[in-house]
């Protein structure tokens, strides 16, 4: 069906439908411009003729004329107001592809003041009632899209083209994410069946060419039973032993001699097949062999879906501190089928859901909300998770700044796990742990309880048992974001408001530590 680009005012929907039906081959629509010719004048003085009410039943009737006689993959711009329209957003359901052009108010604003606003743009005449309806109508593109584009410019919009264009072939639920960063853009597929139902050999979303570029899958025993034909046929499937244990330089290592001994080039690219542990080694693999090779993420665990798998932060552990060896290397796309959690032993499980709880922490808002309120990590949640990462990471690639914020918990939760020799706990659990240590130095008692109560329901680890407060305080020491002799933490005031880059005195992190004990 046609792929219908929507988004506030300033979003650059027209310009980027041109650029994408170039891309597509197709032909362009623009409601507005439609609109103006059928009036005989232009919107805006259609407003003042007849007001809001009088132009939007109008534009209501050409925008459900424009959807029903779409032509398939046509590219269709809608103006910013036309969703709210129940008759609009009941044709835009009928299959068509809804990407949401996402702008930020203060983005939106400088691009329409400074092109006529106020008479060529009757909303746009006040900042603050624009940035009012800006908040108002966000939630309500974010629920209709299908994709969402997230700072990509209009006129860049063509490198998403591809992804775009077989979005309606996939399963109904599935979304699509654009990953933006300094270093490399790349689609995020989401949606049950992706790869347990349909497979690489339906998957025409597979984002690098099957003919020009062998894949190189990198799994563990375990996953690669299960899905492991799903991805079709490979050069090889060089597998690992499950756990944290195996994310080491040893592993590294026989992972590059496989791939060197199967005769993998630069033209070819690996494919992560599994959790967070296969996603980091596999991740770090391809950055470094021959200095670089594409990767595709495949998660099948809830701690890769919702967190690890996107930003391109890659590595092994060493026995001194975990993640201390790595590289930022994003990956060539990410394909998410969320029933694949439905092989996951409980206990995994849950840990992974100890990622959610962190993001939802982090975002606010109506992710915190479904956390609070006991909600499943479902299809939507994960969906959310990585939006909230995404935008995160396209800020701050390097961890200079605010992408820290995404460590909330882990300062602690990663010391506990190398003090306990990466085998006590698993990584969502120590995680846990880390977060109840940072709510107790953020001075949040009540919300203390109630994340302790959320880790308690689902079984997860309240008390710190079988670790030595030394070593994690020692472990904390060496903590790979260390600056000099200080240790940044992330502090939370509330769900939706953490901060990074506070220094915390030695005694007051030990008494977080030790509560942990008691």
């Amino acid at each position: 069906m046609a792929i219908v680009l929507i988004g506030f005012m300033g979003a650059g929907k027209t310009t980027a439908a041109a650029e994408l039906g170039a891309a597509l081959g197709q032909r362009t629509f623009d409601s507005d411009e439609l609109l103006a010719e059928r009036f005989g004048h232009p919107v805006a003085e259609e407003f003042e003729r007849g007001g809001e009410a009088v132009f939007r039943e109008a534009e209501e009737t050409l925008v459900c004329e424009l959807l029903d006689a779409a032509d398939p993959e046509a590219v269709i711009a809608l103006g910013g107001g036309s969703v709210l329209s129940p008759r609009v957003r009941e044709a835009l359901g009928r299959g068509h592809v809804t990407v949401l052009l996402e702008v930020d108010a203060d983005t939106a604003w400088e691009r329409v003041s400074g092109n006529g606003a106020g008479p060529s743009r009757p909303l746009a005449s006040d900042p603050g009632a624009f940035r009012s309806l800006h908040a108002e109508r966000a939630p309500l593109y974010a629920q209709l899209a299908g994709a969402i584009l997230t700072g990509l410019a209009p006129q860049d919009i063509a490198r998403a083209a591809p992804s775009l264009r077989v979005l309606g072939n996939l399963p109904a639920s599935t979304r699509m994410l654009w990953a933006k960063s300094d270093s490399g853009d790349y689609p995020v597929l989401i949606g049950d069946g992706l790869l347990s139902e349909r497979g690489r050999g339906a998957l025409a979303a597979w984002p690098l060419d099957d003919e020009g570029s062998r894949a190189f899958c990198v799994s563990d025993g375990n996953v690669a039973k299960l899905y492991g034909e799903q991805l079709g046929e490979t050069a090889v499937t060089i597998t690992i032993a499950p756990g944290e244990q195996s994310k080491t330089l040893a592993s590294a290592e026989r992972v590059w001699s496989a791939l060197a001994g199967a005769g993998m080039t630069r033209a070819d690219h690996v494919v992560a097949l599994g959790g967070g542990v296969v996603g980091d080694l596999a991740g770090f693999c391809a950055a470094t062999y021959q200095r670089g090779v594409p990767i595709v993420q495949v998660p099948t665990t809830l701690v890769a879906q919702v967190d690890s798998a996107y930003g391109g932060k890659t590595g092994v552990d060493l026995p001194a501190a975990k993640n201390y060896v790595g590289a930022y290397h994003q990956p060539a796309g990410v394909l998410v089928d969320p029933s694949t959690l439905l092989t996951l032993p409980e206990p995994e499980l849950a840990s992974g859901w100890v990622e959610v709880l962190k993001t939802a922490l982090i975002a606010g808002g109506e992710l915190w909300a479904s956390v609070a309120r006991g909600g499943e990590a479902d299809a939507a949640t994960i969906f959310a998770c990585a939006r909230t990462k995404l935008a995160t990471v396209a800020a701050d690639e390097r961890d200079d700044g605010r992408r820290q914020v995404l460590n909330l918990g882990h300062t602690v939760g990663h010391a506990i796990e190398t003090a306990t020799g990466y085998g006590r706990y698993r990584h969502g659990e120590a995680v846990g742990l880390g977060l109840l240590a940072t709510l107790r130095l953020s001075g949040q008692p009540q919300l203390r309880e109630q994340v302790s109560e959320l880790l308690a329901a689902r079984g997860l680890p309240v008390r710190l048992e079988d670790a030595d407060v030394d070593e994690v305080l020692e472990a904390i020491h060496r903590d790979k974001k260390r600056v000099g002799t200080d240790v940044p933490f992330v502090l939370i005031d509330g769900p939706g408001d953490a901060s990074h880059g506070h220094a915390i005195p030695v005694a007051e992190v030990r008494a977080a530590v030790e509560e942990l004990t008691r």
